[in-house]
């Protein structure tokens, strides 16, 4: 019960701490005030506390009527509203009086004047940090990309359509943000904790790892980013662009959740085509945005349990438009199940859809746990092939 009220008492708090532009602002003040010597301005707060007393002081005993007790708190209060700029002229009426208010008043122009700088060097530093990609996120489940080449642009380009609400994350060494408005750019090393951490890598619902050429080296610098991330994350899900073929094991090593060699799947899919004409268009649409149908995976409804494929086909055609193309179960993909396979509980779909529509994607929070297989197997006798932890909500694209 206790701990229910502590909960209710932040709440109307806690939504304003977690935006992002709060976040960015903190992080930027206690950058700024890593470099500032605190001791100087508690000598400058007691100096200026000291300067009003001894002024509230001085006019009680000029000021004949106000030498009191009373008179003196009075005073100080008269002393605090000359110093900010609001201060009632007439509270003294003596020669001494009148010179101690206007001290006061000079001396409250300069604070006003100090004050109004810092906040304004302050908005102007904020800006500037900003802009060269010096500051920190602060999202959260948004995707992280770490390095730049032509994949990682197409693939930005992919994620800013209409069916993806995540925000993302650059991180890349470089003097300007490469990838363009709607990105959040931060200029750093794709193997450095500290840059990571102001991509907000802990909050992060997955890191895509792109190599900065074609060289080993660059598969090398990789391995290391992803290492770097399972380090300071290890449940966001990571997944990885590929070079050199031969170094796929080592990405397994550094526990990469997808590996794409991109080399691989393009060949592939050119031989597929030159056997069937096509194929590629096909392949290309379905994992694209734009117009036309794309590749889904989605929760199925409780109802859907005990239904056999056939009848699994029958009612997403029906129900959504959509076209089955394998089911996950328990962390497995069952590919094209045969007509005896039933679906069971907790069990999703791929499909091929125009959109979403009625369709539920898959819960973010629930993903991990559902494909925790629980058995590998060839549930009735398909062979099934266990894929990587999925936090998507739409299959991610194969470019």
């Amino acid at each position: 019960m206790r701990a229910a009220v502590k909960r209710v008492v932040v709440a109307p708090f806690s939504h304003v701490t977690v935006l992002p532009i709060v976040k960015r602002i903190s992080f930027h003040l206690k950058r700024i005030s890593g470099g500032v010597d605190l001791h100087f301005f508690r000598t400058l707060l007691m100096t200026i506390i000291g300067f009003v007393l001894v002024a509230a002081f001085l006019v009680t005993v000029f000021e004949v009527e106000k030498r009191s007790l009373e008179g003196l708190g009075d005073s100080f209060y008269w002393a605090v509203t000359t110093v900010i700029g609001s201060g009632d002229s007439s509270y003294v009426t003596s020669a001494p009086g009148f010179v101690i208010g206007w001290v006061l008043a000079f001396f409250g122009v300069a604070i006003v004047a100090a004050l109004t700088a810092a906040l304004v060097g302050f908005v102007i530093d904020y800006l500037l940090k900003e802009g060269q990609g010096m500051g920190a996120a602060g999202y959260e489940d948004h995707i992280v990309v770490c390095g730049w080449n032509s994949t990682a642009r197409e693939l930005i380009e992919e994620l800013r359509g209409d069916e993806f609400t995540s925000k993302i994350v650059l991180v890349h060494d470089s003097d300007s943000n490469p990838a363009g408005m709607g990105v959040y750019f931060v200029k750093g090393d794709v193997t450095n904790s500290h840059d990571l951490e102001r991509a907000g890598i802990a909050q992060a619902s997955a890191a895509i790892v792109f190599p900065a050429d074609g060289s080993n080296e660059a598969d090398m610098r990789s391995i290391l980013a992803v290492l770097a991330i399972e380090s300071l994350a290890p449940d966001v899900r990571t997944v990885v662009e590929v070079n050199n073929p031969k170094h796929v094991e080592h990405f397994e090593r550094a526990h990469a959740d997808e590996i794409l060699v991109t080399s691989t799947l393009a060949s592939r899919l050119l031989a597929r085509s030159a056997l069937y004409p096509g194929l590629a268009g096909l392949v290309t649409d379905i994992v694209s945005g734009g117009d036309g149908s794309e590749l889904y995976r989605v929760a199925l409804p409780d109802d859907y349990v005990d239904l056999t494929t056939d009848e699994l086909s029958s009612r997403l055609r029906q129900d959504h438009e959509a076209t089955l193309l394998a089911v996950v179960r328990d962390g497995l993909t069952v590919t094209n199940p045969t007509s005896a396979f039933r679906l069971q509980p907790g069990d999703d779909a791929v499909v091929v859809a125009q959109g979403l529509g009625s369709l539920s994607p898959l819960d973010n929070e629930n993903a991990l746990e559902r494909d925790e297989p629980e058995a590998l197997g060839e549930p009735h006798g398909i062979p099934v092939v266990p894929p990587a932890p999925s936090r998507w909500r739409r299959a991610p694209s194969a470019s």
